[in-house]
């Protein structure tokens, strides 16, 4: 996860700081729209970085949502 107070690696002029951010993922027919991830999220352009511990817990949600054949899921970030 980027540093606090670092400059956005796509825009390069805002800085991105704690926040939360809606992850889309897309596999087949399956859609999965995870809304409220804790990211770190760019002030200017909106660009969202994901922890290795996020990353792997939306990736395993979106898995099951593909396992259970969902066309859409969405869902809401629970701590």
């Amino acid at each position: 996860m980027p540093e606090l107070n670092r400059v956005c690696g796509m825009c390069k002029t805002g800085m991105v700081a704690d926040g939360r951010t809606t992850v889309t993922l897309q596999r087949g027919e399956t859609t999965v729209v995870i809304k409220g991830v804790p990211a770190q999220v760019c002030g200017q352009c909106g660009e969202y970085y994901l922890s290795e511990e996020m990353t792997g817990r939306v990736m395993a949600m979106a898995e099951d949502a593909v396992t259970k054949g969902a066309e859409v899921e969405i869902l809401r970030w629970a701590a």
